[in-house]
C-alpha cells in the first residue's frame, strides 16, 4: 500500500495551495482561482475545521514532502446532512496511489467524528482518475447527477458514497 500521512492544514500551506491551483489540476473544477480567491480559501482552511472551512489536510510523503490536499466538509445533499470530500495531487506525484491512500485516511478521520453517516464525492464524469480514486477508496457509485461547482456552474458528475459507520 502507498504510504502517505495527512496533516491538518496550517498557515504554512499557502504555497502548496497556490501550486494546486494550476490549470491542469483545476480543469475539472471550474479552472484556476484568482490569487485573492486562493488566499481566502487558505484562510478558511487554516480556520477549520468548521462550517465554512471544512476539515482540510495536506498529503505528506514519508520524507515530509507535501504533495496535495484532501478534506471533507458538511453539506446538505437531497435534504440530508452529509460530508462532501475533495482532493488534489500535484501532477508530478499523480498516478502513484497517493490520492487513494489520502482519501482513505480522510474517510477514517471523518468516521472517527461519529457525526454523519455518509460521505460523498462528486467527480466530473470526464475525470477518470478521480472516479478511480473513489472506487479504490471504497465508495459506491450511485449514478450520474448534476452538481453545482463552482457556484453558479452545473457540471455532470458521478455521485459516489461511502458509509462512515461501516469502518470495521
Amino acid at each position: 500500500m502507498t504510504e502517505v500521512r495527512i496533516e491538518r492544514w496550517s498557515a504554512d500551506d499557502l504555497e502548496l495551495l497556490r501550486q494546486l491551483n494550476a490549470p491542469e489540476i483545476r480543469n475539472h473544477t471550474g479552472g484556476p482561482e484568482t490569487d485573492e480567491q486562493v488566499i481566502a480559501r487558505h484562510d478558511r482552511y487554516v480556520r477549520g475545521p468548521g462550517p465554512r472551512s471544512g476539515t482540510m489536510f495536506t498529503i505528506v510523503l514519508p520524507d515530509g514532502v507535501k504533495v496535495g490536499s484532501v478534506g471533507y466538509w458538511e453539506r446538505l445533499w437531497h435534504d440530508e446532512p452529509v460530508y462532501e470530500m475533495g482532493w488534489a495531487v500535484l501532477p508530478a506525484y499523480q498516478g502513484r496511489g497517493l490520492a487513494t491512500a489520502a482519501v482513505r485516511a480522510a474517510i477514517a478521520e471523518a468516521a472517527a467524528e461519529r457525526k454523519l453517516r455518509w460521505a460523498h464525492a462528486y467527480p466530473s464524469v470526464d475525470n477518470p482518475p478521480s472516479n478511480a480514486v473513489c472506487r479504490k477508496a471504497g465508495f459506491t457509485l450511485l449514478g450520474e447527477t448534476e452538481f453545482e461547482y463552482p457556484p453558479g456552474h452545473l457540471m455532470r458528475s458521478n455521485d459516489w458514497r461511502v458509509d462512515l459507520t461501516d469502518r470495521s
